[in-house]
């Protein structure tokens, strides 16, 4: 270890008595130092770990994700009180700006809770019931199988 570089002394030699040369080479390491760290961290620890998880596990929780925002269950529950799709209600009845909105729709579509047709210039939404019922399902499995045995 005596003739290798170590990051700790090249910080120390950030001094004034360097050249400015020396002072950007010794930064660019550093910075290389850290991306090499970072990247190895990424590769061997992963960021969430999802691979441990199975796949029903994985789904709850992006589910739980998505429904995990109150805007998107003022959403749902607006939508599933209608007698027929929407189209530009919600920005009114939320009280969020028309991207936020979209935004939020686009979340409730990509887990597949939401139908979206294209009236005219506007997209129109409606509840897709059998995902929706499929997610009941889901949800009271999940809460059955919970065994009561807490004090």
């Amino acid at each position: 270890m005596k003739n290798s570089i170590r990051p700790i002394k090249l910080v120390k030699n950030l001094g004034s008595k360097n050249t400015i040369a020396e002072k950007i080479l010794i930064s660019a390491f550093l910075i290389r130092f850290i991306i090499v760290i970072l990247r190895y961290n990424n590769i061997n620890m992963g960021i969430t770990k999802t691979q441990i998880f199975d796949k029903r596990q994985n789904e709850l929780a992006q589910l739980f994700k998505i429904l995990g925002h109150p805007a998107r269950i003022a959403i749902l529950q607006y939508i599933s009180k209608q007698n027929a799709c929407i189209c530009n209600d919600l920005v009114e009845e939320i009280g969020l700006a028309q991207a936020t909105i979209s935004q939020h729709l686009k979340e409730l579509k990509s887990i597949g809770l939401l139908k979206g047709e294209i009236e005219g210039k506007s997209m129109c939404y409606c509840i897709d019931i059998d995902n929706w019922n499929e997610l009941q399902q889901n949800l009271n499995s999940f809460f059955n199988t919970t065994k009561q045995n807490c004090c």
